[in-house]
């Protein structure tokens, strides 16, 4: 294989792929500016080539104990299959001191120990679960679709063959309990967002996938419904961003230089419209995918690829400038960066300082070395930029450790959390080395050189294809890990995760959270908030008096997470106009978002912070 078809893709896929493909569409993806046609995804089947296809089932050990060991309780789930002892490889981790200084330093707790899928995309809904899914490429996973209901396989060459293992589930993260959910075509790595009723409206993959729109209601029996030849290009590796008017864009994508709007359901897009900006972020190993993509508040995009950024007006489909270039290496997929729109804060009315922060990533050359056993490190640097100033520059801090493949969430605070990836390589299966297992909390209102604070470390790596999401209940949901080509949990450096944990931050430190407000949700308007609106509730704190002056509103936007992307994830802190105590209880009265460019119609978790210490969110719906 040449470098280019290599680097294009992760090594071991393209085996698989060459073993079912098309030979002159297999030579086409050698050059990643050409445009897709029907045979680029190997849609003919009978022309098979015969190669070795190397880590594209799980092992035969492996294999077979999935099929053969039901866990208890007769609801599909598989009993995960013995796991190897470290490798050397494996034993070769990062964990950091962690700083004690300003107290306790978070706690990590397991929630399941086996969630059935390996999440490499996740999202948590307001009926209290989370979506785990991952892809159909990977063979059988831990869970079972229910009987005579399976999916049809369309990869295989045996006319009639179908597919019985799950690629997603519903996860309670208050029991562990797992529910099946059976999606038809392949989401490998694709892209999502939640609508204006909060349903998860999902976006492009792989092969038959890569045209797909799909939707999940939030209720205890829903299943997935799927759209096929929605979109006007395949959207593999693309962002989809929701916009002020409730409709989505869906950005870029593998040899998608171009952007989208997703139609209504069972509808489908003619076309698409150009965007010349990721066909020049592209180089010979792309560094463009999943292109970071914000939000700002006066309705424009803010849009980053490889080392570029521009500001993009969706609604004429202009670039309206460019910033200057982020120095230093990639920071898309597979550099794999991090990054996110710092928090709003909507106390100081109309004056917004909107700010996109972008952390770690890898050398631009970073795949091309990892197909050569080669892991340079990854990027330490952390940068930040306002992107409505005309002048605007980038300000660079430095973490305290290199990383790349990690996530970064916005807390209910107004803090961020650092977690996952690795300290050397990139993305890409087997591509990942030294997993750093220490997070960091970040505080973007310290001076620069103050801002980062080292937390408790977890036990189990997480690097290619994990995903992390903000729990209501303040805590953070953390799950997933695939560094191979299968679910492999035996014979790799990094065995495939099931493991499902909980990340309590240092603001539920125990002597803290014992006076945590809460909210009395009996008292959260019905009818949600309206924008411009007041908004009044009430809550209580259970030992201690806190007064207005200790008590700040936020709300934030739940993402759909992947790849160390964290789509269309905001924070807005809200103005507090009024406020009054009795005893321990507490009414208090905010001023709404003014327009959905600053919040987006949709559900919010609404947190109220007392004394830095987040309470329970309560799920609420702004509209107009």
């Amino acid at each position: 294989m040449g470098p280019l078809l290599c680097a294009a893709f992760l090594s071991a896929t393209l085996l698989a792929l060459a073993a079912v493909g098309d030979a002159h569409a297999f030579n086409d993806f050698r050059n990643i500016f050409k445009p897709r046609s029907e045979k680029d995804y190997f849609h003919n089947f009978h022309h098979a080539l015969h190669g070795k296809q190397e880590q594209t089932t799980p092992r035969g050990s492996d294999q077979q104990q999935l099929i053969a060991v039901p866990a208890a309780g007769g609801n599909g789930l598989m009993r995960v299959p013995t796991r190897s002892p470290l490798t050397a490889v494996a034993q070769d981790r990062v964990v950091l001191p962690v700083d004690n200084a300003a107290g306790f330093p978070g706690a990590w707790s397991t929630v399941s120990e086996n969630a059935g899928v390996s999440a490499m995309h996740m999202v948590v809904m307001r009926h209290g679960k989370a979506i785990m899914f991952d892809t159909v490429t990977t063979g059988p996973s831990l869970m079972r679709l229910p009987k005579k209901n399976c999916r049809p396989d369309l990869r295989s060459k045996q006319p009639g063959a179908v597919d019985c293992s799950a690629h997603a589930v519903e996860f309670d993260y208050s029991t562990g309990a797992v529910r099946s959910l059976k999606i038809v075509t392949d989401t490998w790595c694709s892209s999502g967002a939640f609508d204006v009723d909060g349903n998860l409206v999902q976006t492009g993959g792989y092969f038959e996938g890569e045209k797909v729109v799909r939707y999940l209601s939030p209720c205890g029996n829903c299943d997935w419904r799927e759209f096929p030849g929605s979109l006007a290009e395949g959207r593999w590796y693309a962002t989809q961003q929701v916009l002020p008017d409730g409709r989505f864009i869906v950005i870029g994508g593998r040899r998608a230089f171009s952007y989208e709007f997703v139609p209504a359901a069972g509808q489908s897009n003619p076309n698409a419209g150009p965007l010349p900006f990721l066909r020049e972020t592209t180089d010979d190993v792309e560094n463009n995918l999943y292109p970071f993509v914000h939000l700002l508040p006066d309705g424009n995009l803010f849009i980053f690829a490889n080392d570029r950024s521009v500001v993009f007006d969706p609604r004429t489909g202009q670039v309206l400038r460019e910033l200057p270039i982020l120095p230093g290496g990639g920071r898309n997929y597979p550099a794999s960066g991090m990054s996110a729109l710092l928090p709003l804060d909507l106390r100081r009315g109309d004056v917004l300082t909107p700010e996109v922060i972008v952390c770690g990533g890898a050398p631009k050359a970073a795949f091309k070395l990892g197909e050569s056993n080669t892991f340079p490190g990854a990027l330490r640097d952390c940068a930040r930029i306002n992107p409505s100033k005309p002048d605007a520059r980038w300000a660079i801090d430095l973490m305290p450790v290199s990383r790349v493949m990690g996530d970064l969430l916005i807390l209910p605070t107004g803090d961020l959390l650092m977690l996952n990836g690795a300290a050397k390589g990139c993305s890409g299966w087997g591509f990942g080395r030294q997993p750093v297992l220490s997070p960091l909390l970040y505080s973007p209102r310290q001076p620069r050189g103050s801002r980062f604070r080292t937390l408790a470390a977890t036990t189990i790596p997480r690097m290619y294809h994990a995903s992390s999401a903000v729990l209501p209940d303040a805590t953070v949901l953390v799950a997933g890990s695939n560094t191979n080509s299968a679910y492999n949990f035996s014979g790799v450096d990094f065995p495939t995760e099931v493991r499902v944990e909980r990340f309590s931050p240092p603001y539920l430190a125990p002597e803290r959270a014992a006076n945590r407000p809460a909210i009395d949700v009996a008292s959260v308007p019905g009818d949600g908030m309206l924008y411009g609106a007041k908004f009044t509730f009430q809550f209580s704190t259970p030992l201690q008096a806190v007064a207005e002056g200790d008590v700040k509103v936020t709300m934030y936007a739940p993402p759909f997470t992947t790849h160390g992307y964290s789509m269309n994830q905001r924070l807005l802190v809200l103005s507090v106009t009024a406020f009054a105590a009795n005893g321990q209880r507490y009414t208090v009265t905010v001023d709404a978002p003014a327009t959905p460019e600053l919040a987006p119609p949709g559900y919010y978790l609404v947190y109220v912070v007392a004394k830095g210490v987040p309470s329970n969110a309560a799920w609420v719906k702004i509209h107009k």
